[in-house]
């Protein structure tokens, strides 16, 4: 019970350790994405499409120049062929680095988890890679443009198919 106890106190004491270099915001954006097909296929008409983000984040200052953003976001991505449209609930985790006064660059993990019908030939969970440029507009105002390319086919095995997500964001947000 002694041990339960203290590793509680420890998480508490950490994240308040945290908190007190912590920004809370949200975020919305347009998606611009499309599949990136390997072999290239007849089946499908791959037009990129045009969709939304809309999200929460948090950002915790490590140094004065480097920050870790976790964030949950809805997006919708995929492609503008209805049965290759995937909506997603995204945990993007950003390493952000400060390069200029209002400038910052960012990079890391995301872990998607797919909205909607689970039998439908394409992957429940997928993960990307994640690259980004945020620019504060003012104190708690910024513009950001983010990069992600999917590292995991977006079918299921038994399709024969591959497929990796890519998406365009560009983005406007507020942090309080």
């Amino acid at each position: 019970m002694k041990k339960i106890v203290f590793i509680a106190a420890f998480a508490m004491f950490s994240i308040y350790g945290f908190s007190q270099n912590a920004l809370y915001g949200v975020r919305a954006g347009v998606n611009i994405s499309n599949l990136d097909f390997k072999p290239t296929t007849g089946s499908f008409e791959n037009m990129h499409r045009n969709g939304f983000a809309i999200g929460f984040f948090a950002e915790y200052s490590l140094c004065t120049s480097l920050s870790l953003a976790p964030e949950i976001q809805f997006s919708a991505e995929g492609a503008k062929e209805e049965s290759i449209r995937i909506d997603y609930i995204q945990m993007p985790i950003f390493f952000k680095y400060k390069i200029a006064e209002n400038l910052s660059i960012g990079l890391g993990p995301q872990v998607s988890l797919k909205g909607h019908d689970y039998e439908d030939g394409l992957q429940n969970l997928g993960f990307s890679g994640l690259a980004g440029l945020e620019y504060m507009i003012s104190d708690e105002f910024f513009l950001d443009f983010r990069y992600s390319y999917g590292l995991t086919n977006i079918f299921d095995d038994e399709t024969n198919l591959e497929a990796k997500n890519t998406n365009m964001q560009i983005g406007f947000g507020v942090k309080f």
